[in-house]
């Protein structure tokens, strides 16, 4: 067996698998694209069965691609989108209904309620979450009370529930293997962050019974096998990890106060915070960033709904772009003398605000605003968001030393995103040489846990930095653009501006 490990990244438009070497270099790659199904305003599904199909084509693309046999294959990762529900038949495998999206928000009128009652005290004190349609746990709820029979079916043990990565390994292991990760887990608003376990009062709180549950184990760990008739080899899984602590992970940020940043269609900030687990006092998750060797590290984390996404509107909705690569260069020709805000709340907004009755808006428009003047608000407006995130992180918690945010995703390929981001944070900002990074922390957790790929520390020293932006932007130029942001923020937010807990 060689000492290849094989990264599956399902993510919420693509299924992806990325073989990598002993030196961490990517080898082969493979990627299919799934349907996006929207059957009512507001809600978002997949096809759990395309995303398993999907699945099995990228990896035996992926090992094409590398030019070696299944049995190099030393050891399997999986990382997922995070919180995307899906509930099956325990006998035939089969879904009941297709997969609900982390961004559905068919629950929210559920969470309203519940906050009414007062739960979301006891909700953020045990998950660190908030009381959010995001989160798996009303997602459930809704396919149990939805779903003719679901409900008996599933408190006779008939039926099981999984995020992305359960329902992955279901189908890997050919139904052998029930179970999750601890960073999975703790996206479900079912799982305890303290203990570690699923909790039994927030499964009576949402009406779940604990028989659809998996096994909630390490990130790396070895979880199951995976058949010889998937791809021709039987390799063991040995990682898994949602797909920003799996990011967290192939960044290197193992040492509290260390920070990264992924820019894909949202944004996801995560700042490590040890063994403490840290409650915000300015609406931030407190989440887990891994379990290894049964020990649990923390992290603080800041959700962005909109950043990639907000330049594939400027290409599809509004037609001012053809490639999403253009928008640098437009942002660089824009009129410096023109202060124009977009708030992209296409969805609501996401940390610190969660607000998800604002909806975007444009402020500061002329008769000479353009194209050009679009596309900078749109790209800056990603790294007024960040800044948001970074004061509240630092409101909750003093890291002692100067921050350094490391980036990965589509949008960091954009050198003048990323020095507006150093200018916006007044901090440096670091691109590292391998941008796959989501994958890459998979392939950590599996090369790891398999005992073929070295410690935390041998990892940590062959991270290797691209470039680093450093900030540029005057003190006073920059406090005036945050203080215009903050202004159309405030404008826009349906309930008033929140304000930052020092």
């Amino acid at each position: 067996m060689g000492g290849y490990i094989l990264a599956i990244d399902q993510g919420t438009t693509s299924s992806r698998a990325i073989v990598f070497d002993e030196a961490y270099a990517i080898r082969g790659v493979g990627q299919q694209e799934f349907t996006q199904h929207f059957p009512r305003s507001g809600w978002v599904e997949h096809d759990a069965e395309e995303i398993w199909s999907s699945t099995v084509n990228t990896i035996r693309s992926a090992i094409d691609a590398a030019g070696i046999a299944p049995s190099d294959v030393a050891a399997i990762g999986i990382t997922n989108q995070r919180e995307t529900v899906v509930l099956w038949d325990r006998k035939t495998g089969d879904p009941i209904h297709r997969a609900i999206v982390w961004q559905d928000r068919r629950t929210a009128e559920t969470c309203e309620r519940l906050n009414a009652s007062g739960a979301e005290a006891e909700v953020t004190a045990k998950t660190g979450l908030l009381l959010d349609p995001y989160f798996s746990g009303t997602k459930l709820a809704w396919l149990l009370d939805n779903v003719e029979g679901a409900r008996a079916r599933a408190e006779a043990g008939e039926l099981a529930f999984g995020t992305i990565d359960s329902w992955l390994m279901w189908r890997l292991t050919g139904g052998r293997v029930h179970a999750t990760d601890a960073t999975n887990a703790s996206r479900t608003m079912l799982m305890n962050i303290h203990t570690g376990e699923w909790d039994a009062d927030l499964l009576k709180l949402l009406q779940v019974p604990a028989s659809v549950l998996p096994e909630i184990c390490d990130s790396a760990h070895t979880f199951g096998t995976c058949g010889k008739d998937i791809f021709g080899a039987e390799v063991p899984i040995c990682g898994v990890a949602g797909d920003q602590q799996a990011a967290t992970i192939g960044q290197a940020c193992f040492s509290p106060g260390m920070m990264k940043s992924t820019y894909g269609t949202g944004c996801f900030a995560v700042l490590n915070t040890g063994s403490e687990a840290v409650p915000s006092n300015n609406r931030l998750l407190t989440t887990i960033a891994y379990r290894i060797a049964g020990k649990t590290t923390y992290a603080l984390e800041g959700s962005i709904f909109s950043a990639g996404s907000t330049v594939q509107w400027l290409r599809d909705g509004l037609g001012i772009v053809k490639h999403a690569g253009e928008t640098g260069a437009m942002a660089e020709a824009a009129d410096p003398n023109q202060d124009v805000y977009l708030v992209p709340a296409f969805t609501g907004l996401g940390a610190p605000h969660w607000d998800s009755d604002a909806r975007g808006a444009i402020f500061g428009l002329t008769r000479g605003t353009g194209p050009n003047e679009l596309a900078r608000a749109a790209l800056e407006s990603v790294c007024y968001q960040t800044a948001d995130l970074l004061e509240a992180m630092h409101g909750d918690w003093d890291s002692s030393g100067d921050t350094v945010l490391r980036v990965d995703g589509g949008m960091v390929a954009s050198d003048w995103t990323m020095q507006c981001l150093a200018d916006m944070l007044d901090a440096p900002v670091d691109r590292p040489t391998v941008l796959e990074t989501t994958a890459l922390g998979a392939a950590w957790l599996a090369g790891f846990g398999a005992g073929v790929w070295p410690d935390m520390d041998g990892f940590a020293a062959s991270w290797k930095r691209e470039r680093r932006f450093e900030p540029a932007m005057d003190k006073a130029e920059r406090k005036r653009k945050i203080s215009g942001w903050r202004d159309a923020v405030h404008r826009t937010l349906s309930d008033g501006i929140v304000e930052f807990v020092e």
